[in-house]
């Protein structure tokens, strides 16, 4: 697929979205920001620390930031790569972000007295409440277990809802809003599961909890999602760079970039088929005009 890239050395972007103004906002996880690119410029909105991760427009106009704590980073055959928590790594975060004066602060931080380990990624539904998933935090020896969480944005509400998981890391909504899609990094599923009410899903029954839409064939690793108009999750996929279109039914195609991290999409644009894509690895964001429109995402 043909693109145009246009930002060039940032830190491991990842969470773009597209503003009405033409601009993308966007985190860079290892600078520890949320960034905005306009006309091939950067500039810095926020320095938040830790390692923000995705990010939303929430009812009020700011930006909801899934801020994971921080990694530890290295350089792998000129990739930029995280591996583990970072030796300051205290707690992950869900921050929220004056986008005019870059004043942050936190609005959940822990869940029943127990710190949210590595929040990664976010979407609102229509009522304003937001579901975002934690993909846990690795250690030397150890790793904390992931979840899917939905909370208010007043800071009025948090709950898990499916916990434990091995590495839930993208999250997204059906068209509908009936269905909250999860990637899992590791096990390269893709995940749905029935909402009843908002931040409700369907009672789980012995062992079931909800629907794999899809498992990828091989070693490749899905990160971050985006959803089509027409219901297709658009999963980025590691080690097999690219972006990974899934249908509802669970058959799927693969769109390849040149960056085995390609971590995240979001579209925008007058009839939402320009598509934003995140190459982390290599600190590139890119544009591409996209076969089919991406669902218009609440708030934004």
């Amino acid at each position: 697929m043909d693109f145009a890239v246009l930002a060039e050395g940032l830190q491991f972007p990842e969470g773009p979205i597209a503003m009405p103004d033409g601009s993308v906002v966007l985190v860079e996880i290892a600078r520890g920001t949320l960034t905005r690119v306009w006309n091939g410029r950067t500039e810095v909105i926020a320095d938040l620390g830790g390692g923000p991760n995705g990010a939303a427009i929430g009812p009020d106009g700011a930006a909801y930031v899934c801020n994971n704590g921080g990694f530890e980073w290295r350089d792998v055959s000129g990739l930029l790569v995280p591996v583990r928590a970072a030796p300051d790594y205290a707690t992950g975060r869900i921050e929220r972000v004056d986008l005019a004066t870059g004043k942050f602060e936190r609005v959940y931080e822990s869940f029943n007295g127990e710190r949210l380990s590595g929040p990664n990624d976010i979407v609102f539904d229509r009522t304003g409440g937001f579901w975002f998933t934690d993909i846990g935090k690795s250690f030397a020896r150890q790793r904390d277990h992931s979840g899917l969480f939905y909370a208010r944005p007043d800071g009025s509400h948090l709950h898990r809802a499916v916990y434990p998981a091995v590495s839930f890391n993208g999250v997204g909504l059906s068209p509908d809003e009936r269905v909250v899609y999860c990637n899992e990094t590791e096990t390269q599923k893709v995940w749905a599961f029935d909402i009843v009410e908002p931040g409700k899903l369907a009672p789980f029954s012995f062992g079931r909890r909800g629907r794999v839409v899809c498992t990828l064939p091989g070693h490749q690793l899905l990160d971050s999602l985006a959803v089509e108009a027409n219901g297709n999750v658009c999963a980025a996929t590691l080690l097999n760079g690219g972006i990974t279109i899934v249908a509802p039914d669970g058959s799927f195609e693969h769109v390849a970039f040149p960056d085995p991290l390609t971590t995240n999409i979001c579209f925008g644009g007058a009839d939402m088929r320009d598509a934003y894509i995140t190459l982390s690895g290599t600190g590139k964001l890119v544009k591409a005009r996209w076969p089919r429109p991406g669902l218009k995402l609440n708030f934004s």
